[in-house]
């Protein structure tokens, strides 16, 4: 391969890094073409990029980043591919799905600005929350007090009505 073409192709990768927040390394090796064609589609259903890359050029793009990537170098041998997202969690909950089988195999994630190195952190990185989640949890804290409040007003009117009038009523 050219020099030229491996600068276009680490130029490339580097867009990809500061576009997407977060990505994952992902060992491909032994899956069959009809199963990667599957993995691309249900990649393409969830917004994820899928990528092939060479190790050597993943590294020299992963140097060339703002960020310190350099935990992640150990796990940029044998068959790699990249998967690029936006969502932190949707490539743990897709390579979930493949658990059992071992293929497609995490080998290392950079997720909300850390790094997880292992498969065995792919549950971890499935119970990380997106930022639509975290916003609708707060919403529902936000509204929680406020509907507590309008309920026990709501079954109290007849109470303190009852109160009032008995109040009323009563001689001095």
């Amino acid at each position: 391969m050219k020099k030229e073409t491996k600068d276009i192709i680490i130029s490339q990768i580097g867009e990809k890094l500061n576009e997407y927040a977060h990505f994952y390394l992902v060992n491909l090796e032994g899956l069959t073409a009809a199963k990667t064609s599957e993995l691309r589609e249900k990649c393409f259903k969830n917004d994820i990029k899928l990528v092939m890359v060479k190790n050597t050029l993943m590294e020299k793009a992963l140097d060339k980043a703002e960020n310190d990537f350099s935990e992640l170098y150990t796990a940029l041998k044998g068959n790699t591919a990249v998967m690029f997202c936006n969502t932190a969690n949707a490539p743990a909950k897709l390579l979930k799905g493949y658990e059992k089988e071992g293929i497609p195999a995490l080998k290392a994630a950079y997720a909300e600005e850390m790094i997880f190195v292992g498969a065995n952190q792919l549950e971890a990185l499935a119970a990380i929350k997106s930022k639509n989640e975290v916003i609708a949890d707060i919403v529902a804290l936000l509204q929680s007090p406020i509907k507590n409040v309008v309920s026990s007003l709501e079954s109290g009117k007849n109470t303190i009505h009852g109160v009032l009038k008995t109040l009323g009523e009563r001689p001095e």
